[in-house]
């Protein structure tokens, strides 16, 4: 059934779920597990050179961080997990990433954006569904 399976991971709530649904798929069918994390780019003007650096340094501190928790959540459930960080369009990569990355199954997080669309899927989340390669399984 589902042997490769990529999980699209920002650690909000709704990829935190998905993250949860993917490390139990991946520990009850055997299947090789790995999220992808994208990085927004820096900002195209700034007053100086530090402050892209510094701006750098923030993002690449909160990756490090942020798959370093994703991994040590996966091996208390007994499932090793591959992370990839990519720079890019988050819809672009994920979908690059599950095409390159040969996935059989996305797993990606559900997101309302207010009290009125509260049953909506966020527009990132049904473009991915619309393009990606694979089935796609939305955690809530």
């Amino acid at each position: 059934m589902f042997r490769r399976i990529l999980v699209a991971y920002d650690g909000s709530e709704g990829a935190r779920a998905a993250l949860r649904r993917g490390i139990e798929l991946a520990k009850a069918l055997g299947a090789e597990l790995y999220t992808i994390s994208v990085e927004e780019h820096l900002p195209h003007y700034a007053a100086s050179i530090s402050e892209v650096k510094a701006a750098k340094e923030e993002i690449d501190d909160y990756f490090h961080t942020l798959t370093k928790q994703a991994r040590d959540q996966a091996a208390m459930n007994g499932v090793e997990l591959e992370t990839v960080i990519r720079q890019g369009h988050e819809v672009e990569t994920i979908v690059t990433m599950a095409k390159e990355g040969s996935f059989d199954l996305l797993v990606i997080g559900y997101h309302g954006h207010s009290r009125i669309f509260e049953r909506t899927m966020g527009s990132t989340a049904q473009s991915i569904v619309r393009l990606a390669p694979c089935p796609v399984l939305v955690a809530k």
